[in-house]
């Protein structure tokens, strides 16, 4: 189980060289088993250019707002980058210059894509699957 908590301050850390840096957040994250045995604790610091709003509640708020977030955000790296590196080993493609590395990114994500849309559980066991006959691309993409 996971227990986060947000402490937010509109006060600048020092000299900050960030742009639009409206506030500070400081996120906790307490992970404990199921029965309750404490496992570790995570503590994690940023700058948002999000008002830091006074009061309470409004603070509450808008802490609640950073920590969707910054949720989204990990959901974003699980759900695609991961997925990419893991089913395309793409931290090791040597495509590196010009728009080689963009054009390959854009055709793993349509294909991630097409496949998630085809209802693949597993993107790598999907991959797999495709490339033993390509009549199944072919209708995947529609053009069969």
């Amino acid at each position: 189980m996971e227990r986060r908590t947000i402490q937010l301050t509109g006060e600048l850390l020092g000299q900050t060289s960030f742009p639009y840096h409206f506030g500070t957040f400081r996120i906790e994250r307490h992970v404990t088993t199921l029965d309750g045995r404490h496992l570790r604790t995570e503590v994690v610091h940023g700058v948002t250019s999000r008002p830091v709003p006074a009061g309470a509640k409004a603070q509450a708020a808008e802490g609640a707002a950073l920590l969707r977030l910054v949720r989204g955000h990990w959901t974003i790296e699980n759900r695609l980058h991961h997925v990419r590196d893991m089913a395309f080993d793409e931290d090791r493609s040597r495509v590196r210059t010009k728009n080689g590395p963009r054009v390959m990114a854009t055709l793993r994500n349509l294909a991630i894509s097409i496949l998630r849309l085809a209802g693949a559980p597993s993107i790598k066991k999907a991959l797999r699957w495709c490339a033993r006959d390509l009549g199944r691309v072919m209708r995947l993409v529609g053009l069969r």
